[in-house]
């Protein structure tokens, strides 16, 4: 895709949900850069006129003249726009809709559920054991859901890796950070670790998660 002119992805360090999106764009060799936002320019303009939600990621597309925000939606967009040759999704029936599903479960299971634990680990000015005992409890009970699946399952959908099986590589990878006193037991998830080392493993998540 060297014809392309580069899409500006905007993101704040190495906060999970743009990191996402540059996992797909490098996959799909989109030609890209990365504006940093800092987090005390992020809810206001110039960047809300871009997001008005004042969160990353959000892109700006040359080649289409597209903006848009939410990453989920940046995902969708970037492989119904340039995955041509269907190498992360599936345009057939069921799959191309099981793909939506398990995107919507990660937007709003994984992401939401992981980012709380962070919060009451990170940034609350208070401790509040119980607060984080919910939350690693939650990103435990969704291990279970995506191990479950996986047991009877290589990938999430079909039978190659795809776009809903990358959207859940960052927060993963976190868990050991999230959990950091080690109360959830990996052993117990044998094919989701499976599948997330293989996704580790790639040259495209090493580079952006190193």
């Amino acid at each position: 895709m060297s014809s392309l002119k580069p899409i500006t992805l905007y993101g704040h360090g190495g906060t999970p949900n743009p990191r996402k999106v540059a996992i797909i764009l490098e996959e799909l060799s989109i030609p890209y850069t990365i504006k940093e936002v800092d987090f005390s320019e992020i809810k206001k303009p110039p960047y809300t006129d871009i997001c008005p939600n004042g969160r990353v990621p959000a892109i700006e597309d040359p080649n289409t003249g597209i903006t848009l925000w939410e990453s989920g939606a940046i995902v969708q967009y970037l492989v119904e726009t340039y995955d041509k040759d269907r190498v992360l999704t599936y345009d057939t029936v069921p799959e191309k809709y099981q793909l939506n599903q398990w995107l919507m479960f990660q937007m709003s299971g994984q992401g939401p559920y992981f980012g709380q634990a962070a919060w009451f680990k990170v940034f609350h000015p208070e401790k509040l054991p119980s607060a984080r005992e919910r939350y690693v409890r939650e990103v435990e009970r969704v291990t279970g859901v995506l191990d479950g699946w996986l047991q009877k399952h290589k990938f999430l959908v079909g039978d190659k890796l795809t776009y809903a099986d990358l959207a859940f590589v960052p927060w993963a990878k976190n868990v050991p950070w999230l959990d950091d006193e080690k109360t959830i037991d990996m052993a117990k998830y044998p094919a989701y670790s499976k599948w997330l080392d293989g996704m580790l493993a790639r040259e495209s998540v090493k580079k952006i998660l190193g």
